[in-house]
């Protein structure tokens, strides 16, 4: 990674296997050129796109959440859960077009993400919540419905994977249908 003016900001903890991880809330390093890309194994390239998963730029996000979006790696799951719960619409398309499998239970990614939650209670209540908060400042205008927008389909999905994990149904933070959300942004 190209050296970076600036240090990676708020990082954020959470559980993977049992071991407690780091992630920056946004690097500001530049994109390493492509050439040094060619010289990393597969799983160097992997935790580089992870990485930049978490860069300032959003379509630098973008660019390299596709490239690790099918990945059930239990590493590549906490950067794509934290990407649920931003701002970036775009995003939560190509997570929710990519996981389709999400929703069938017993598939590699179901239990992936449903293992995670449950080792991360209180990370996902907060990405819960984010959703929520982004959906109500940035996208009503764009989609009346909490349950039309694609980050609710996403927490849907995350739940029932967490739900069948922990043998129980798993809380939603999200505003039932028909209930009306007033607030500030």
């Amino acid at each position: 990674m190209p050296v970076s003016r600036f240090r990676p900001l708020d990082p954020f903890s959470v559980v993977v296997e049992g071991q407690r991880v780091s992630i920056p809330g946004r690097l500001y390093n530049d994109e390493p050129p492509t050439d040094a890309l060619a010289s990393l194994s597969s799983r160097q390239r992997q935790l580089l796109h992870c990485l930049y998963s978490r860069h300032h730029n959003g379509m630098v996000r973008q660019r390299h959440l596709a490239k690790v979006v099918g990945s059930v790696d239990p590493w590549v799951v906490p950067f794509l859960v934290q990407l649920v719960g931003e701002y970036v619409v775009e995003i939560l398309i190509v997570i929710c077009d990519e996981l389709r499998d999400l929703a069938m239970p017993g598939t590699s990614s179901h239990l992936a993400y449903g293992q995670f939650i449950v080792d991360n209670p209180a990370f996902f209540a907060r990405t819960q919540r984010r959703v929520v908060s982004y959906w109500s400042c940035y996208y009503r205008s764009a989609y009346a419905s909490f349950q039309g927008y694609p980050g609710c389909t996403l927490l849907e999905l995350l739940r029932s994977a967490a739900s069948d994990r922990a043998g129980r149904p798993w809380p939603s933070l999200a505003p039932a249908v028909g209930t009306r959300v007033d607030g500030y942004c």
